[in-house]
């Protein structure tokens, strides 16, 4: 918030360091919580270190050395403030070895509240990184559906593509469907054989049926218990049919890639379809069949490389041992195998060739991979093998890795059919809320209300997705995820509509650049102060959510957001404020409020209704 008064205070330290011959040590900036007054402040602990390893200056233990140091910078720093070359400073202290930088609290809370206003929907976007992000998620297998653990993956992908792109870095958002293998091949063989012709009418009823086609397929060909000797041949003939059609697929017959090409593009249409409903705009689509044959040649570089170990002449696999090559002792990446030893590739394989692939024609720097937890150990074992192929980039590489979404009755099958399909969730929460809505805001239009019933039930499902850690599990409780009650999506929405009720009747709406800018020179109420230091915490919040690819840091910000600007509303009646100067302070601060929640929502891929 304070970036050009803490970068010339950086300055003139180091200044005062290079003149005095003090090794310096990068200095880490942390906000000082109000406690009176605001400020920010540093150690210099490890400046006080180096000196000591250093031999240099008095023979001081580190903490008097610090403490001397901040006590001399202290000193400089209290004569630029006296003369205004920095701008808005109380008092400094130099305390137990840190340096604390007061501001008056007038100026504070003005610079935030004029900075949010000033910037609007980008308060808190930050620097340009020069470096380019590609975030890979929204990849189900198709021949299914897309169900609440799609719906998982998708949002946690979605809302840390805007996070890293907020944050400052060109940002590319990708997707990976697995269009490839023996259950895509099973649904095409059960449809072939039972449907053919038949396609129902829909987007989402096309994909449900799939993915019915699948449970059905699966039960044809399952072994059961005291099956008879003609089930038995029966199963095992249904066994070498869909065998033949999947050696048809990779031969490239015709009518058989026909076939796949269709009923993948149900499932595609499908997919597509609720990436529109989530507001997901995907750049780039890579599809599992696309890198198959180009891994096959990879394999044959990583052989003449020295970095894979060709084993088929002996009846073995390709291999690749991880460890060895790396040098290590200790067992960590294992060996692993890179192509079967008839030829055919693995999931392993091909991500290695679609990392190539978004390093060399996309030239990607970081490369942050959406996938669940039990994918772990794989995504280890691809960047180390990255690293011995000779990829930079591989040092950042990165595996957003989430627990599972099951069902109180257990975890969800596709096999079973048990499975709790996104589409259907989202009706009953766009339902649940309209019904509400109707009730007590007839007076609406009914296509508004049908917007907001939208806004809201959207906003409760995704909020439920994305206020549990993602190294958690979920169990999904529809009940749970669509109450309105406690740290939910429609608990954050009501404080931006409350605000936006604030500004509607203080007839300033749009307008609050227009009123007396507030010298904020009143005494400040506790949920004022409350409400200034949550406002100025966004930016810096923004930061490390990027940063740590952790998209709870930012719902777990704007729920505390809301929580402080709902005490905000009960305690401070700003209509009836009688000062001018004050009601204009406390209208444009509900302003800056409004914006801060709507530019979290956004980032959280919720929208923020009007109205409620």
């Amino acid at each position: 918030m304070f970036q050009k008064e803490q970068q010339l205070i950086e300055e003139k330290i180091k200044e005062f360091c290079k003149a005095n011959d003090i090794a310096l040590a990068e200095l880490k900036w942390q906000p000082i919580p109000f406690a009176g007054e605001w400020g920010f402040a540093t150690s210099f602990f490890q400046t006080a270190a180096n000196e000591a390893k250093l031999g240099k200056g008095s023979k001081l233990p580190v903490p008097q050395k610090a403490q001397e140091i901040a006590e001399q910078v202290k000193g400089i720093l209290r004569l630029d403030a006296q003369d205004g070359s920095v701008d808005g400073i109380s008092h400094i202290e130099a305390v137990k070895g840190y340096l604390n930088v007061y501001f008056k609290t007038s100026d504070y809370a003005r610079r935030v509240v004029d900075e949010v206003l000033a910037s609007g929907l980008n308060f808190g976007r930050g620097a340009a990184k020069h470096e380019k992000v590609m975030v890979e998620y929204a990849q189900p297998n198709t021949h299914h559906s897309f169900h609440i653990g799609h719906a998982r993956n998708t949002l946690l992908g979605e809302v840390l593509a805007r996070l890293v792109e907020f944050a400052g870095f060109e940002t590319i958002r990708a997707s990976y469907p697995g269009d490839l293998g023996l259950g895509v091949i099973t649904v095409m063989w059960i449809y072939d054989k039972k449907y053919k012709g038949q396609e129902p009418e829909g987007i989402h009823e096309r994909g449900q049926w799939l993915a019915k086609l699948y449970v059905e397929a699966t039960a044809m060909l399952e072994k059961k218990e005291g099956e008879t000797p003609e089930e038995s041949a029966k199963r095992e003939e249904y066994e070498a049919e869909r065998r033949e059609m999947y050696r048809k697929w990779d031969a490239g017959d015709e009518y058989v890639r026909n076939l796949w090409h269709v009923t993948r593009e149900w499932s595609l249409d499908e997919l597509r379809d609720v990436l529109k409903m989530l507001d997901v705009k995907i750049d780039v689509w890579f599809y599992e069949s696309e890198v198959d044959e180009p891994s096959k040649a990879i394999v044959d570089e990583l052989i003449a490389k020295d970095i894979a170990t060709d084993e088929r002449p002996t009846g073995g696999a390709v291999i690749v041992k991880i460890d060895e090559k790396l040098g290590l002792t200790k067992e960590k990446y294992r060996t692993n195998v890179i192509l079967r030893s008839d030829g055919t590739t693995l999931y392993l394989t091909k991500d290695l060739a679609l990392a190539k692939v978004k390093f060399e024609q996309y030239h990607v720097d970081r490369s942050i991979y959406v996938v669940d937890t039990r994918q772990s150990m794989h995504f280890q074992q691809a960047f180390a093998i990255l690293k011995l192929w000779g990829f930079p980039q591989s040092e950042k590489c990165f595996h957003l890795g989430y627990g599972f979404v099951s069902l109180p009755e257990g975890a969800m099958s596709a096999r079973r059919g048990r499975l709790v399909l996104f589409k259907d969730v989202a009706d009953e929460a766009v339902k649940r809320v309209l019904a509400v809505e109707t009730e007590k805001s007839a007076d609406i239009p009914a296509e508004e209300r049908e917007k907001i019933a939208y806004q809201i039930g959207m906003g409760a499902l995704t909020y439920s997705m994305l206020s549990v850690d993602n190294n958690k599990d979920i169990v999904f409780d529809v009940n749970e995820a669509l109450s309105f009650d406690g740290r939910t999506g429609p608990y954050i929405q009501n404080a931006y509509v409350r605000a936006n009720s604030i500004l509607k009747k203080s007839k300033v709406e749009g307008q609050t650049s227009d009123l007396r800018l507030s010298t904020f020179d009143y005494e400040l109420t506790k949920h004022e102060i409350e409400l200034i230091e949550q406002i100025s915490r966004f930016p810096q919040t923004v930061e490390q959510a990027a940063l740590e690819y952790r998209p709870l840091v930012m719902a777990s910000y704007a729920y505390d957001l809301a929580n402080t600007f709902h005490s905000f509303y009960h305690a401070v009646n700003v209509m009836q404020t009688e000062d001018e100067g004050t009601r204009n302070g406390r209208l444009r601060l509900v302003a800056a409020a409004k914006q801060t929640i709507e530019n979290a929502l956004r980032l959280l891929d919720i929208q923020s209704p009007d109205v409620m």
